[in-house]
């Protein structure tokens, strides 16, 4: 099945208004082409002018972003100052007056300023309190214990007698090893040294 071309000039003159004689129908056909011509004109401009714009902001320095921006900035203020948002914002503002001046709305404050005071001197507030507090004064004293207790397990380990043995052999150790130090540089210095042996320390470990 093949598609027919419809002549769209045809259905026009189908479609015209009854009325029109046939000049009023072609002046009318004639000055909507005169239109429409420049409307394709006028966008050809815009086109040319949208690229200059680009190339202007690119020379500047100006990205996409700083652009949307700044259309959004004058949105913004668009909105804020047209009759509409004021309109809005005078009569939300009419509407909170007239709410928090109302008798429902300042019973319900002093309500509930009344129950805050209830509470805060009741005495189940007040023992919460008092145990809460106590609760963290203990746990500062358990930590303050605990560290304590460390501190005199340390002095104590380090008064003790196996830590007494333990540091008299690092002790021996390290002199063993200054004194073999110093015996192989005076053998190293003296001439008759090289068969010289120094005393072997049969001190038991």
């Amino acid at each position: 099945m093949t598609d027919v071309p419809v002549d769209s000039g045809a259905s026009a003159r189908a479609a015209a208004p009854e009325g029109l004689t046939p000049a009023e129908e072609e002046e009318l056909r004639s000055e909507l082409a005169k239109v429409e011509e420049e409307i394709g004109t006028l966008r050809q401009v815009l086109a040319a002018k949208e690229r200059h714009c680009g190339e202007l902001k690119r020379k500047l320095g100006l990205t996409p972003l700083d652009g949307l921006k700044q259309n959004l900035s004058k949105s913004w203020h668009d909105v804020q100052v047209s009759n509409a948002y004021v309109k809005t914002s005078e009569k939300l503002g009419e509407w909170n007056d007239k709410v928090t001046q109302s008798d429902l709305y300042l019973s319900a404050s002093s309500t509930l300023e009344d129950w805050n005071e209830k509470l805060t001197q009741s005495e189940a507030y007040k023992k919460t309190q008092e145990t809460l507090s106590q609760a963290g004064q203990k746990t500062s004293a358990a930590l303050s214990n605990v560290g304590s207790v460390i501190s005199r397990k340390l002095g104590d380990m380090r008064n003790s007698a196996t830590f007494k043995s333990f540091e008299d052999r690092v002790g021996t150790i390290k002199s063993r090893m200054v004194g073999s130090r110093e015996n192989s540089t005076d053998g190293l210095h003296s001439p008759s040294g090289a068969g010289d042996k120094p005393p072997q320390d049969n001190a038991p470990f």
